[in-house]
């Protein structure tokens, strides 16, 4: 009889304590029009610790391959995001609980949407910027070509990238222009590329001694690599010569166009000694009287 007191007052004073435990939850604080409850701060703190640990994993996963310089650039971004995201999570946290929260969303709504339209580009640039360090398509130093201006990257920031064209011209390239054109890295496969320099040579002329003559021509020139070996292509039967390609190998594709313009003087003097000539286009005129 004694033990089923005791379990008897044991249910009690539980009861009891889970009573006052809930009635202590149940209490609210009152903010102006909004009231909210010590169990939904306590809901509250545990869905932004949640997201925490959730937007810390996220960051190991995305910045884990990164380097460090890019890491540093990507956290930056991570900061700003993250709060969006702590401030969303807020909200609908609060309005699952039961608290009214409509006007702050009405607010915050209509603040996001003007935010939004004023910095469009900015943040396509950032996101672009971002989609490029996680992607590691273009890195310092390739040679890149973009909406026609070619230029070697010095410099990838969040917003733009900075390159250097052949003239040192200084190129600021918006990082959005990176998902609107198509961007062609010269240099992803490695630095060395196969360079051409055309050539027509008049109708009767010894093919023969042309494709010796540009090899020789291509062999002379210090920057052009030996392995793989140049090459001359016959293209065409051109309207008014003979068309050829002098195909070669080069080790810094940013500078060709030295290379090139000096094969084209040794070209050119090498045809002028063999006596063969570079014709201009021709046409032929009949005049009909009538």
């Amino acid at each position: 009889m004694i033990q089923k007191l005791e379990k008897i007052e044991e249910t009690i004073t539980e009861s009891s304590i889970w009573v006052a435990v809930k009635s202590f939850l149940s209490q609210h604080m009152d903010f102006g029009n909004v009231s909210i409850s010590i169990l939904d701060v306590l809901i509250v703190t545990t869905a932004i610790f949640l997201t925490t640990v959730v937007l810390r994993v996220f960051l190991k996963i995305i910045t884990r391959n990164l380097p460090e310089n890019d890491k540093g650039k990507f956290s930056v971004v991570y900061g700003y995001f993250r709060w969006l995201i702590y401030l969303i999570i807020l909200l609908v946290t609060l309005h699952s609980v039961g608290v009214d929260v409509t006007a702050v969303f009405a607010a915050s709504a209509a603040l996001l949407i003007g935010i939004g339209l004023a910095l469009q580009t900015l943040f396509q640039d950032i996101i672009s910027g971002v989609f490029i360090l996680i992607d590691q398509t273009v890195h310092v130093g390739d040679i890149i070509e973009i909406d026609g201006k070619v230029g070697r990257v010095e410099e990838i920031k969040l917003r733009t990238t900075r390159a250097v064209t052949i003239d040192n011209k200084v190129l600021i390239i918006p990082n959005h222009l990176y998902l609107e054109n198509s961007l062609f890295n010269w240099t992803q496969n490695g630095t060395l590329t196969r360079e051409s320099v055309n050539v027509g040579v008049a109708y009767g002329s010894d093919v023969t001694l042309v494709k010796k003559l540009l090899l020789e021509a291509a062999n002379s020139h210090k920057d052009v690599l030996s392995i793989p070996e140049p090459t001359v292509i016959f293209a065409d039967f051109g309207e008014s010569s003979l068309d050829f390609t002098l195909v070669f190998t080069l080790n810094d594709s940013f500078k060709a166009t030295f290379p090139k313009s000096d094969i084209r003087f040794k070209i050119d003097k090498l045809f002028r000694e063999h006596h063969i000539s570079i014709p201009f286009p021709q046409r032929d005129i009949h005049i009909i009287q009538k």
